[in-house]
C-alpha cells in the first residue's frame, strides 16, 4: 500500500515518527513482477506484525523434523517470534520468542566442532534488549533437528530494530540498528563451553530512524537505510569508523519514504543491492560490482496467482539455486494480504530480471 505522511507541523512531524499513515492497497510504479507462492499469515492477527525474512539454503537436503529440506526461509512476527517456513511456504517451525524484529541468518559459524548455520533477530522484549540466537546443524542426523534457541546477546540500545550478518575475513559480525539509528557491530563467535560470546567492534550513530541492514562483504560495504533520508554506504571494516557515502536519497522517484528492506543477491558475478520503497510500494535496484553502486531500476509485486505486494518493511534475496528456484530467490513481507493476517511472498530472482531487463 502507497503510505501517504504529510509534515504540515512539529506535532505532526512527531506523530509520524511514531507511525502515523494512511494507505492505499496498489503496488506502486516499476517494472511489474509476480509473486509464485506466498506463506500463511502470520499468528498476530489484524496488526502490524509480519515484518522480516531470511534466506537459508541447503548445500545438500538436510534433516528438519525428520523430513529432508533444501532449504528454509526464517519470518519475523514482531509481536510473537520467529517463523521457520519451507521452500514452499509452509510453517516447519515456530518459536515463540517474543518481540523479534528483524533476521538474518549465516552459514559456517564453527559450534563444537560443527559447522553450523546462525540465526539472529533483534529483540526489543519487555525483559530483554539485544539479540536473539539461534542455530541449525545442516550435517545433523537427527530426526527432532530443527532451528533451536542458542542464547542472547545484551545490548545497551533502548529499541532493537535492524539487523543484520555478514562475514569479515574468518570472523561472524552482527550488526544491531536501534530504532533512533545508533549501531553497534559485534564479533559472534562460541566459548569453551559452546555458548554465544559478543564482541563489540564499533559503534556509531546514522542519524534518525534506521532499520534496513545489507552487507556486501565483496567490497566491504554495509549499507543501512535511513527512513526519512535514504540509503547509505558505510565500510563494513571496523576500522573505517562511521564515514559514509549518501547513494540514494528520498524524494526523486527512486525511493518513498520511509525507506525499509535492504539485501544485496549475487547473481553468478553480478551483485545487486534490492531496496524497499516502502512508501509506494516499490523496490529500487543497484549493480554493485561496478565499484560505485550504480542504478538499475525499480520493480513492483502485482497480482497474479497470489496477491500483489504493498508496504513491504523487510526483505531478502538469494542467488544461485534456492530448492525449486534455480537461479536464485527475493521473500518480501506484504503489508496488507487479501488473505488473512501479513505474510511473505516469494518472487523468483529470474522474474525480476527479465523485468528490468538485466
Amino acid at each position: 500500500m502507497i503510505r501517504t505522511r504529510i509534515l504540515a507541523s512539529a506535532a505532526l512531524a512527531s506523530l509520524f515518527a511514531m507511525g502515523a499513515c494512511a494507505t492505499v492497497e496498489r503496488p506502486g510504479p516499476g517494472a511489474p513482477v509476480m509473486a509464485t507462492l506466498e506463506t500463511p499469515s502470520v499468528g498476530t492477527a489484524g496488526e502490524d506484525a509480519a515484518d522480516d525474512p531470511a534466506i537459508w539454503a541447503a548445500r545438500s537436503p538436510a534433516l528438519f523434523n525428520g523430513a529432508r529440506i533444501q532449504g528454509f526461509v526464517a519470518g519475523t512476527d514482531k509481536k510473537a517470534g520467529l517463523y521457520i517456513y519451507g521452500l514452499d511456504g509452509a510453517v516447519l517451525q515456530f518459536l515463540p520468542d517474543g518481540l523479534l524484529n528483524n533476521v538474518d541468518v549465516i552459514e559456517g559459524l564453527n559450534v563444537d566442532g560443527r559447522s553450523m548455520v546462525l540465526l539472529g533477530a533483534s529483540d526489543r522484549g519487555a525483559t530483554r534488549l539485544g539479540i536473539s540466537l539461534y542455530l541449525f546443524d545442516p550435517a545433523s542426523n537427527d530426526a527432532a533437528n530443527a532451528v533451536r534457541p542458542w542464547g542472547f546477546v545484551a545490548s545497551d540500545l533502548d529499541e532493537p530494530y535492524g539487523f543484520c550478518l555478514a562475514r569479515v575475513g574468518d570472523q561472524v559480525h552482527a550488526i544491531l540498528i536501534g530504532k533512533d539509528g545508533q549501531v553497534r557491530q559485534s564479533v559472534i563467535a562460541s566459548d569453551a563451553a559452546n555458548r554465544p560470546v559478543a564482541t563489540e567492534v564499533r559503534r556509531f550513530a546514522v542519524g534518525s530512524i534506521s532499520e534496513g541492514c545489507a552487507a556486501d562483504e565483496a567490497s566491504d560495504a554495509l549499507f543501512i537505510s535511513e527512513e526519512m533520508v535514504g540509503v547509505w554506504r558505510y565500510g563494513l571494516s571496523p576500522a573505517s569508523g562511521a564515514a559514509r557515502t549518501l547513494v540514494q536519497p528520498v524524494g526523486d522517484g527512486r525511493l518513498t519514504a520511509d525507506v525499509e528492506g535492504a539485501t544485496v543477491i549475487h547473481d553468478g558475478d553480478k551483485r545487486y543491492l534490492i531496496v524497499s520503497s516502502q512508501g509506494d510500494s516499490g523496490f529500487g535496484v543497484w549493480r554493485l560490482d561496478q565499484g560505485q553502486p550504480v542504478w538499475i531500476g525499480r520493480f513492483a509485486v502485482h497480482d497474479g496467482t497470489v496477491d500483489g505486494v504493498t508496504g513491504t518493511d523487510g526483505l531478502d534475496a538469494l542467488g544461485g539455486v534456492v530448492g525449486p528456484f534455480p537461479e536464485g530467490l527475493v521473500v518480501v513481507q506484504d503489508d496488507v494480504n487479501d488473505r488473512g493476517t501479513q505474510n511473505f511472498k516469494y518472487i523468483d530472482w529470474r522474474d525480476i530480471r527479465r523485468a528490468l531487463g538485466l
